[in-house]
């Protein structure tokens, strides 16, 4: 009698499929590690939404929050650098999302 092997989570196969079609660039690269970076609190308020020439665009959810991420930029900068290394951007710009 054969047994059967025991199931696999599916948290690594789902991790490995979203792995293999997430797009491969930039502002992908580091939208995939902002929440780690900037905390769950800023990722709930400010999203990376666009990229040129090295500088990050993040919407924000309003100006106080747009002018305390520009306080904090060099932080979130380092942040990035550590984890994405050569690919992070060199600045970042913050701008208030239209509603």
């Amino acid at each position: 009698m054969s047994r059967r092997p025991a199931p696999r989570p599916a948290a690594g196969a789902f991790r490995s499929a979203l792995e293999r079609v997430a797009p491969q660039t930039g502002l992908a690269a580091l939208q995939s590690v902002w929440t780690e970076v900037a905390g769950e609190r800023i990722a709930a308020v400010a999203q990376p939404a666009s990229e040129r020439a090295g500088e990050v665009t993040v919407a924000c959810a309003d100006a106080v929050w747009a002018e305390e991420l520009d306080l904090m930029q060099e932080q979130l900068l380092e942040g990035l650098r550590e984890r994405l290394g050569a690919a992070a951007p060199r600045a970042l710009r913050f701008r208030v999302e239209d509603a």
